[in-house]
């Protein structure tokens, strides 16, 4: 059972496997959307983890999304902190998260963003974010 890259834990404090946590969304995200912009947002950080474009692209919100996402060789991922979610209303959230990753020269990067999602259609959507 391997654990989600996500970091979400259980109850009991124990780390969640991928497929009780993100694997769902990722794997099947026609059929299974994220039930909160907290959750949309951890299942996004493992999906850049995973090298996930067509999830992240399927995500992003049709007003901000890039035509492609790349992904940087050699960048591990270190881990996710979520510092806040914050719900606005019905249809709007944000999240406040730290990732830790490394590049490929070996320097460790903290990216720490408060990001804005809308939900549409029953489904939520990464807007954009403001960088801290």
């Amino acid at each position: 059972m391997r654990d989600c890259p996500c970091g979400r834990r259980d109850a009991a404090g124990q780390a969640l496997a991928y497929a009780q946590c993100c694997g769902p969304y990722l794997d099947g995200y026609a059929h299974h959307p994220a039930p909160d912009a907290e959750t949309l947002m951890r299942s996004r950080y493992t999906a850049f983890v995973l090298e996930r474009a067509d999830y992240l692209l399927a995500t992003w919100h049709a007003s901000k999304r890039p035509s492609q996402v790349s992904f940087d060789p050699g960048v591990k991922w270190l881990g996710l902190e979520v510092r806040d979610h914050r719900v606005i209303d019905a249809d709007h959230a944000e999240v406040e998260f730290v990732a830790r990753q490394r590049d490929r020269s070996g320097r460790a990067v903290r990216l720490h963003e408060r990001s804005r999602f809308v939900r549409e259609g029953g489904r939520w959507y990464y807007v954009d974010g403001d960088w801290k």
